[in-house]
This record gives structure tokens, C-alpha cells and sequence, in this order.
């Protein structure tokens, strides 16, 4: 088995921890997290040892790798700290919330060469991964557009907006990667975006959007368009299409069962869509992990790592630029 330690005790940490406690690879053997009590609640529930002093971690020679899903803010140190004590890493999204910081890390960790995966967990959605299966092998002939619909069944906290970095880089980052995953060699060139707030205003204050949508074009002309808002009232609304010269493929929604009813008052009632991300994406992240698993036995590459946290920033920061020009921004990687 796999010793590693895992860094935050957040909400997607502690799901990460029990993945990891569930999972014949791994054995959880450090739990860290800035907040003391967290720390001692949940290495009781995850079973493993509470550390106080990230140091234990880093010193521990025969830990093979860590598992960073800590507050944005701490990821760089982090990544910095495991790559010299030769820890394989996982980290999640985004590296951080900026580029400079992240341009930095790459260079002073170039010559070490660490293991890096990152947390882009939609990658590996049956359904999502499955349309890069079936583009790949030519189904839908050449890609001419990719449609991604993104809709969280409601906000998280402010105290949680004010500190993630907004919208475009904490919420549609997501399907920015997913963008270049379908995209593959071809790469984004140029991108526009908007956002207002409509029901919501409390946004206003904090100066983000609870709506935002935008269009890249690739450099071989392939249209993307992107819609995300941070709430849905039906539930976790998550859906991506891909057009070719060929055909379509869909990836659907999720939902609590794939019943349809039909009735004298109805046709074709479906039951509602899942109400959480952790639901939703519960096999990909199991995937994920598994795919970690096979980076670090095997040396496998996995489908997501460093440069592709970089990289879907830059369109971040990119979109956030545009607001303010109102005009197309160029992408250079």
C-alpha cells in the first residue's frame, strides 16, 4: 500500500479523506489541517495520525506521497515543500490564484522533476471522458464546437466567494480544462467573456457574477462557448456537447435514478437531477484517485497534472481581462 499524508479538512478534503480510507491503494497514514480541532476530529474518523507540524510529513523518508486539498492560498508552499523531499503529489485546483506565483513554482521544481497530478476531476466523468473516447475515434467526424453548460444548485457561502478567487477561476476553471482536454493539440487562441448579476445581488459587493458566460475559438477555429451560474433551481445542471462535421455527442445530467414516468397527467417524468458536486462527480473522483494510484506504481501519466492547472488560469485570467476590454484577449501558454 501507498502511505500518504492528506493536507485540509474542508468539505473536499474530508471526501477526499474518505476516498482515501476506502481505497486498497492507499493507506492514510498523516491528516493535517491549519485548524487543530478539525485535525483531531477527523483523524479519529479517517483513522489516521493527527499531525500538527507539517514537517512530520515532509521528514518522513518511507511516505511516498501527499495529497493537497488545503486552502488555494497554501498550495505553492506546499507543492515547493513535497517536491524537495521527493513526494509524489496531488493537488487540487486551482495551483493557486496567481500566474506569477505559479510561473515560479514551475521554474524552481523544474529540476526536480516532481510527480505532480491535479484535481481536475471532470476529466475522468464517465460521461464527459467517454466523449473524448468517441471524438477520438472519429464518431462525430472533425470538432467544430464544444457547448458546456455548468449550473451549482446554489452559492457558497460569501465568506468562501471573497477568498476563491471568483467565478472564472474557481467555477468555470473547470471547464476551461475541459475545453483543452477535448481540444487536445489544438490549442484555445482567444477568448471573451461576460457577467452580470441578476437575482443575487449580494455579488455585486464582493465584484463577481453569479452568471457568466464566454467564447473561446481555437486556433484551428473550433467554437466554444461556456455558461456557468452559481445557482440552479432543479439541481446540479451539468451537461457538455460536442458538434462535428459528422454528428453530436452529449453528455447528460445525472440523476437520482433513470426512471421515466408516464402517467394520464404527464409524459416522460424524470426523477431530479443530483443537488451536490460530490454526488454528481462521485465516480470521477474515484477515478481520479485510482489513476494517482497507477502514477505512482506504474509511472502511468495521469490525464491532468502541473501544466495543466497553469494553463487553464491563463484562460482565467484571460476572461477576467476581457471583462474590463470588452474585446477577444489572446491566450499564449
Amino acid at each position: 500500500m501507498i502511505d500518504i499524508a492528506l493536507f485540509g479538512l474542508g468539505r473536499i478534503g474530508i471526501m477526499h479523506g474518505k476516498n482515501l480510507m476506502r481505497n486498497r491503494d492507499f493507506n492514510l497514514k498523516y491528516v493535517y489541517d491549519i485548524d487543530r480541532n478539525l485535525t483531531k476530529k477527523y483523524s479519529k474518523i479517517l483513522k489516521a495520525e493527527a499531525v500538527y507540524n507539517p514537517n512530520i510529513i515532509f521528514n518522513n523518508k518511507n511516505l511516498k506521497a501527499i495529497f493537497i486539498a488545503s486552502t488555494t492560498s497554501t498550495h505553492i508552499k506546499l507543492i515547493l515543500e513535497g517536491a524537495k523531499n521527493k513526494k509524489i503529489i496531488f493537488c487540487e485546483k486551482p495551483l493557486d490564484l496567481s500566474i506569477k506565483k505559479i510561473n515560479e513554482c514551475k521554474k524552481k521544481i523544474k529540476n526536480l522533476n516532481p510527480k505532480i497530478q491535479l484535481g481536475f476531476n471532470r476529466r475522468y466523468d464517465p460521461g464527459h471522458n467517454s466523449l473524448k473516447k468517441q471524438l477520438s475515434k472519429g464518431k462525430i467526424g472533425k470538432l467544430e464546437k464544444i457547448i458546456i453548460t455548468s449550473r451549482d444548485p446554489a452559492p457558497p457561502s460569501i465568506k468562501y466567494l471573497k477568498e476563491s478567487g471568483g467565478i472564472f477561476r474557481d467555477m468555470m476553471i473547470h471547464d476551461f480544462d475541459l475545453v483543452r482536454f477535448y481540444l487536445g493539440k489544438d490549442e484555445p487562441s482567444k477568448i471573451i467573456a461576460s457577467g452580470s448579476n441578476i437575482s443575487d445581488k449580494r455579488f455585486n459587493k464582493i465584484k463577481d457574477f453569479e452568471l457568466a458566460s464566454c467564447i473561446i475559438q481555437s486556433k484551428n477555429g473550433v467554437q466554444c462557448v461556456i455558461t456557468n451560474s452559481r445557482h440552479c433551481s432543479f439541481g446540479y445542471d451539468q451537461r457538455v456537447e460536442l458538434f462535428g462535421s459528422k454528428g453530436m455527442i452529449i453528455s447528460e445530467n445525472k440523476r437520482e435514478n433513470e426512471i421515466s414516468l408516464y402517467s394520464s397527467s404527464s409524459t416522460s417524468n424524470k426523477a431530479p437531477l443530483l443537488n451536490f458536486f460530490i454526488e454528481r462527480y462521485k465516480d470521477a473522483y474515484k477515478n481520479q484517485l485510482n489513476d494517482f494510484a497507477k502514477f505512482i506504481k506504474k509511472n502511468i501519466r495521469p490525464l491532468a497534472e502541473f501544466e495543466e492547472g497553469r494553463r487553464a488560469l491563463i484562460i482565467a485570467n484571460a476572461a477576467r481581462k476581457s471583462l474590463i476590454s470588452k474585446k477577444f484577449e489572446k491566450l499564449t501558454f
